[in-house]
Formats: C-alpha cells, sequence, structure tokens
C-alpha cells in the first residue's frame, strides 16, 4: 500500500507492508518496495520502509541503497539513528570535516548516532538499515551542502 509522509515539509512517496499498529512485519528482500530517496538526501539513493512512518512520532525501520561514491555530508538528526551495514562498502566518521578519516564499516557492522551528533557516511553500492523513532530529519552543517537547496530544479 502505497502512502505519503511529510518530512521537512516535502511530500515523499514510501511504502508501508503492515497496518500502522501491527504486531509484526515479515518480508524477503524482494517484497521491499524501494523508491526514490527523499530530496533532503543526495540524488541518487533509494529507500525502502519496511515499518513505521519517517515521517511521524513513532518507532520505523527502513533501508538506504547507495550508488558508487555516494556521499552524505557532514549532518545530524533530531533523534537517535541505529545504522546496521546489509551489504556493500561503508564509511562513516563524526564531526563535521567530510575530509576526515573515515571508519570502514562492513556488512554486519553497527553504528549508533546520538541525536545532534556531527557525523558524514560514503557508500560503494552500499545498503544500510536505519532504526530509529520519527519524526526522522537531517539538518547538513553546511547549508550548501544541503540537496533541498539546489539550483538544479532538474535534480527532483
Amino acid at each position: 500500500m502505497l502512502k505519503l509522509f511529510i518530512a521537512l515539509g516535502l511530500m515523499i512517496p514510501v511504502y508501508s507492508f503492515a497496518a500502522d499498529d501491527a504486531d509484526h512485519v515479515m518480508m524477503t528482500p524482494d517484497q521491499m518496495k524501494w523508491v526514490e530517496a527523499p530530496p533532503s538526501l543526495p540524488k541518487g539513493a533509494k529507500v525502502a520502509v519496511m515499518y513505521g512512518d519517517p515521517g511521524v512520532a513513532g518507532p520505523f525501520g527502513m533501508r538506504i541503497q547507495m550508488p558508487a561514491k555516494y556521499m552524505i555530508p557532514p549532518h545530524f538528526h533530531p533523534q537517535d539513528e541505529n545504522v546496521t551495514v546489509i551489504s556493500g562498502n561503508f564509511w562513516m566518521a563524526t564531526g563535521d570535516d567530510a575530509k576526515a578519516k573515515m571508519m570502514k564499516l562492513p556488512p554486519g557492522s553497527f553504528a549508533r548516532m546520538k541525536a545532534g551528533t556531527h557525523h558524514f557516511a560514503r557508500g560503494e553500492a552500499a545498503v544500510v538499515q536505519i532504526n530509529g523513532m520519527g519524526p526522522w530529519g537531517i539538518t547538513y552543517i553546511n547549508p550548501a551542502d544541503d540537496p533541498r537547496k539546489s539550483k538544479d530544479l532538474t535534480q527532483r
């Protein structure tokens, strides 16, 4: 079932696999519905929401699929973020300097960023799972890095 959620004032299509009050969700990878990532993330990524609604208060789980050379510039979130690397090559670091050394997180790795922690990431054909409490949001340290502020309207 296609749902719409509001994240930072933008309508973003996502798929819900169970009623919001479901006691459980079970799905195989081929049942996940991948859609273009919200405009708050750099162009090229796809997302699949597995449970909940990232745009509203409450628990959610979603996966982000990143192409080669995908970079998420320094940013922070309003809520804690729990990241599990599912596949591919993924690197993360804390701080504001995207040129700083990053930690390689192979598949199976886990990272937890407390709300407000400045961090950045890079993916090479990676899939990561984010579990947290909504509403999910992202604030870029350098406003010029925010893809929502792009002058190229063909990006989204």
